[in-house]
């Protein structure tokens, strides 16, 4: 069954001395200011669009690792997955760095990697990342 999940995004002014508020609605769990320092510059307490890719991407890479070790027969004790996402002004978003600590008892070190490897290039959104999804645009000017 297919899920669809939405957030969205609040902004006021233009690039450079606007903010604006992003609200991740399916989960309701929170509402997080963005404005371009916090993007090109210092966080300082807000977010951005890299940040929240970096969530998507190392929590989409710790359930996709998850289910590829226990399919083999080794489950993980713990996975602690980061995501490096650089965001280079002008050019965009130049890398993503996924890195991993894990608990795997009863894996030798190069099944690991080779398990490893798999998941980065077969999580949702490893794939979604590389491939270019579609992306549909409805535009309505109001007021």
């Amino acid at each position: 069954m297919a899920t669809t999940r939405t957030a969205t995004t609040d902004w006021k002014g233009p690039l450079i001395g606007g903010s604006g508020t992003v609200s991740l609605d399916s989960s309701g769990v929170g509402t997080y200011e963005v404005s371009w320092p916090s993007r090109a510059e210092a966080a300082n307490g807000k977010t951005s669009p890299e940040e929240l890719i970096a969530a998507a991407h190392s929590s989409c890479y710790s359930m996709a690792l998850s289910h590829a070790l226990a399919g083999r027969g080794t489950p993980p004790d713990s996975l602690e997955t980061r995501a490096d996402v650089t965001f280079q002004p002008g050019e965009g978003i130049t890398g993503i760095v996924l890195s991993v600590k894990a608990h795997v008892p009863g894996i030798s070190t190069e099944d690991f990697a080779a398990v490893a490897a798999d998941a980065k290039e077969n999580c949702p959104v490893s794939k979604a990342l590389k491939a270019g999804v579609p992306i549909s645009l409805q535009a309505e000017l109001v007021g």
